[in-house]
């Protein structure tokens, strides 16, 4: 058959290994680490559903080597330890037998030893160790290895390479970048030695290539060696793209394949994971200048979840291999559907760090757009219901799509309505703003997978107690979503004033000076676009906080977008709207006008309680989503949606 991405799905060999694309899943960090460090169940599932999907390779993340100096509950790969090396096979034979290379990454986090402790307090009665004595920003001491150590950890790094090797693990990835170890002794900033690990840029190489050549000694001549480093640091006193060219050449004897991420992940978390803030593809030029300066092949990476995008990226010869970690997330089968042709129907990442802000939150994994995430174990194949019943959904939000389309797959005859023309929900809203916009795709991606999957699409059609009895269904699955909150303040039914979910449909009342009223996340992310489009912008907020209900990892990136493009006033309480602004009072109740001729309101959404009350008898089961039961996220409105149909 002729591919629609023949680069991307064209086989690649490194040493003897040969793997079937070059569509590879990066390093993400499992979801049931033990305490002493071995590979949970659910983590070989979450691992093996990306293999399932087609990726040419799954790196399994991270394994630190040297319990000894970097104490990281993460896992470790030691014959000393009951079940280590087991757990670790299990795993590399999930992820072959379904044809991808299982590779694992090698680290060690030096300085930051103890990062992935979901208790941060225990990572403060840890020795920390780097290249230099220095005292890290949040107060912490740390000391300098001693040659003796180094010489230690570079043992190590061998050692549990021959484990891994043993294990069944095809490839290694040591870890040189994101301000782990290696780096830190690649990096002017971090590294001040004066020894023969410290000064020129040989001597500060030394330590990754003492670690490369005994890892090599380790596992043999012809089995592949990946090394991920940050082509840049991006942050002053740091490594530039430049040097790391000339990084990239001391380091390419060594490896099979170089890895070029981006930035350092205490002081770049936004550049090393592109956010929706950024383009796609924002690092690619890193490994594309360096890919010039070095032989063996480069693997790129961040923001990447369009075909077409990858395509380009090796049809152009700014690298060999594309990684993806997000986005398989979002679609573990992405790299099937494009050798398939059917990457229409790939379900593409938002970028909205939900996955990352629950690991950080839990030591778990979620997904807004897939709710298998995390919850790998439970099965990822939808099993067909023993009788097949009739399923109305009233509502084409997130939730109810996803509900429809998996009602369908179980062979539900399924009905889906919805009172407006367009399928959607809120997420329409999401059109407006260019950095959400895949946000709204999602809707149609959801439309596509549901109408395939055999829902019926009524239109214009809004679910009544009447409509469900006389359908005479099985099931209702109530996913009616919610409304915007307009509190009884005078003016805000005024002319110059839009609700930001209508945005959308009203982006020619907005004039150049603009009060956005409510500072929430929908708030925020409104204000953000407005001031983006060149327009002068405040926002006003009664609580002290701004979008305290966006998630731990997307919300400093997006007051960073705030700080670029508002001004914000918290602590303002509003009275009144006029046509120059909004009245508000100050936290001494003084009055203070807020000016701008246009005023968005997003104070906030209300379940719509009343249609779902009048609903709950309409059918033998019924099943209320969303934000229809409670005004909540993406995340749980799929969530709810997919297993509101699984109970059917």
């Amino acid at each position: 058959m002729e591919r629609n991405y023949p680069n991307l799905c064209k086989p690649i060999t490194l040493g003897r290994t040969t793997f079937r694309n070059r569509m590879f899943s990066a390093p993400m960090g499992g979801t049931d680490i033990t305490n002493d460090g071995c590979i949970g169940p659910k983590s070989t599932a979450f691992y093996e559903l990306r293999a399932k999907g087609g990726a040419g390779a799954v790196t399994v993340s991270e394994c630190m080597v040297h319990p000894k100096t970097d104490g990281s509950h993460a896992y470790h790969l030691d014959e000393s330890i009951l079940n280590s090396l087991a757990c670790a096979a299990y795993t590399a034979d999930a992820i072959r037998r379904h044809g991808a290379i299982p590779s694992l990454e090698l680290s060690h986090s030096g300085m930051y030893a103890g990062t992935y402790m979901t208790d941060k307090s225990r990572q403060k009665s840890m020795n920390q160790w780097g290249p230099s004595d220095t005292v890290r920003p949040d107060g912490i001491q740390v000391k300098a290895l001693t040659r003796e150590l180094i010489q230690e950890i570079v043992a190590s790094y061998a050692h549990v390479a021959g484990l891994a090797k043993r294990a069944g693990f095809e490839m290694l990835m040591i870890h040189g970048g994101h301000g782990w170890l290696i780096n830190q002794f690649l990096s002017p900033y971090f590294n001040k030695r004066t020894d023969e690990y410290g000064g020129s840029l040989e001597n500060r190489c030394r330590f990754a290539v003492e670690v490369l050549k005994a890892v090599r000694e380790a596992v043999g001549p012809f089995f592949p060696i990946e090394f991920r480093m940050s082509g840049s640091e991006l942050f002053e006193g740091g490594y530039d793209l430049e040097e790391g060219c000339r990084i990239a050449q001391q380091i390419e004897p060594y490896i099979d394949l170089l890895h070029v991420s981006a930035g350092t992940y205490q002081r770049g978390f936004g550049d090393t994971h592109p956010s929706m803030f950024k383009d796609h593809g924002c690092n690619v030029y890193l490994a594309a200048e360096i890919k010039k300066h070095v032989k063996v092949p480069v693997a790129t990476l961040g923001g990447l979840n369009d075909p077409a995008q990858m395509e380009e990226i090796l049809a152009s010869g700014k690298a060999d291999v594309v990684y993806m970690a997000r986005a398989l997330l979002a679609d573990p089968f992405l790299p099937r559907k494009v050798t398939e042709n059917r990457d229409e129907e790939i379900v593409r990442c938002l970028r909205c760090f939900t996955c990352m802000a629950e690991r950080a939150a839990t030591a778990t994994r979620r997904c807004t757009v897939n709710p298998l995430i995390g919850r790998e174990c439970e099965g990822d194949e939808i099993q067909p219901a023993p009788v097949r019943k009739k399923v109305l959904v009233a509502g084409a939000g997130p939730g109810g799509l996803y509900a429809a389309y998996t009602a369908a797959r179980r062979g539900h005859q399924v009905i889906l309505c919805e009172k407006e023309a367009e399928a959607g929900g809120i997420l329409k809203s999401e059109q407006a703003l260019p950095f959400k916009h895949e946000m709204y795709e999602l809707a149609g991606t959801y439309v596509l997978l549901a109408k395939k999957a055999g829902v019926e699409f009524r239109m214009n059609t809004e679910v009544t107690k009447e409509y469900a009895e006389k359908e005479n269904a099985d099931a209702l699955i109530i996913a009616v979503g919610s409304t915007p909150l307009i509190p009884p303040i005078p003016g805000l039914d005024g002319e110059n004033v839009v609700v930001v979910n209508d945005y959308y449909k009203e982006k020619e009342k907005v004039g150049e000076d603009v009060v956005v009223f409510g500072g929430g996340l929908a708030g925020c992310e409104c204000a953000i676009h407005l001031g983006q489009e060149g327009k002068k912008v405040h926002l006003v907020e009664m609580r002290d906080l701004l979008a305290p209900d966006a998630n731990v990892r997307h919300r400093p990136l997006l007051l960073k977008e705030i700080e670029k493009y508002v001004t914000v006033h918290t602590g303002y309480r509003g009275l009144k709207v006029t046509s120059e602004g909004v009245l508000c009072a100050d936290a001494e109740g003084k009055e203070v006008l807020v000016p701008g001729h246009s005023v968005i309101c997003a104070l906030g959404q209300r379940s719509r309680s009343d249609v779902t009350e009048v609903l709950r008898d309409a059918a033998p089961f019924v099943r209320v989503i969303g934000d229809a039961s409670r005004v909540s996220t993406i995340t749980n409105a799929v969530y709810q949606g997919y297993h509101a149909a699984l109970d059917i």
